[in-house]
């Protein structure tokens, strides 16, 4: 892993900035790319040689290559992740979640990349299958989902054709420091968060008794950095993530103790969405040895007291939808 030349997009977001950082703590050489549509500057390691740009742009593509020649992983974290908001911007959520990939994947192809990690997502698999299994034929039901699961495909017949070694992690609800705070859209902890610290109730579909598995970014980055150079996650799918499902009422509850602060709930009118999702990790704990270290209110005080610190950014709705109204209903 040690001077293995790396490129992470979404390298100023979440999860792609702490991906970044473990790739640098073992030794890699690391480019990052990123729009910094939903990250910031002050996430990007230091020691990341950082190009600002869009991946929709073929040309921002082409230069990453000619001016690095080339890269022996590619770790493609770049999305934008607003699975719920995907219905009303499916042109969006195609244009940012697919074409980019494919790209990509083209570039790595051409460029001679040994191994491309991709981040999915556990809404590839739509409901009726707990608990969520690798193995399960997934059926998305979301445009997001859907996009994911082509990416995923178009990946698996690369390799199939080329060569290209592949490992794609289907994460789910992974939070900590560095999470967009100014997104209302995504991410509930983040919006939790934010909503306490500015002494707003919190926001909660329907009864609030959806479940879900909240996972430290500590506990899921390390993988990602790590799995080319894990023989096993060789052209492999994995699951992870947290074992332990909570209520998302319960979870109000736990981010308001975690701010010091009552807990204070306003519940809005049910929504569209998988009513409970638990995911079975038990592949990623015999190829990675993967578990979870950190308890949720551990996490969530660590990622409190983060919060707390930051210079809070306006929030950022997205303002281009495509379809005007909400999901649900049909025309007569």
């Amino acid at each position: 892993m040690a001077r293995a030349k790396v490129l992470v997009t979404g390298v100023a977001g979440f999860i792609g900035s702490h991906v970044a950082e473990h790739c640098l703590r073992a030794g890699c050489d690391v480019v990052g790319v990123d729009d910094l549509s939903g990250g910031f500057r002050r996430s990007v390691p230091p020691g990341v040689r950082f190009t600002v740009g869009d991946l929709r742009d073929p040309a921002v593509i082409e230069k990453l290559w000619r001016d690095e020649g080339s890269f022996e992983v590619v770790y493609h974290l770049a999305a934008y992740a607003a699975e719920g908001l995907s219905h009303q911007v499916r042109r969006y959520n195609y244009q940012t979640n697919l074409v980019p990939t494919v790209a990509l994947l083209n570039a790595a192809i051409n460029g001679g990349t040994r191994h491309f990690v991709f981040t999915s997502s556990i809404a590839v698999y739509g409901t009726g299958q707990l608990p969520l299994r690798e193995d399960s034929v997934p059926r998305p039901e979301d445009p997001y989902g859907i996009a994911k699961y082509a990416c995923e495909l178009d990946i698996e017949a690369a390799a199939k054709t080329y060569g290209i070694g592949f490992t794609i992690f289907r994460p789910h609800n992974v939070y900590g420091e560095r999470q967009n705070l100014a997104d209302p859209h995504r991410n509930v902890i983040a919006i939790f968060l934010r909503q306490g610290l500015s002494g707003e109730p919190m926001s909660v579909f329907g009864d609030g008794h959806q479940t879900r598995a909240f996972t430290h970014v500590d506990d899921v980055a390390p993988l990602i950095a790590r799995s080319p150079w894990v023989e096993g996650a060789r052209n492999r799918t994995f699951n992870v993530g947290s074992d332990e499902a909570v209520r998302v009422i319960d979870l109000a509850r736990e981010v308001s103790g975690a701010l010091g602060i009552p807990v204070n709930v306003r519940h809005l009118p049910a929504r569209p969405e998988v009513m409970h999702a638990v995911s079975d990790h038990a592949l990623a704990r015999e190829v990675f040895g993967a578990k979870t270290t950190l308890s949720l209110p551990d996490g969530l005080r660590g990622m409190a007291a983060w919060a707390r610190a930051l210079e809070m950014a306006p929030r950022k709705p997205f303002d281009a939808l495509e379809i005007g109204r909400p999901p649900g209903g049909t025309h007569g």
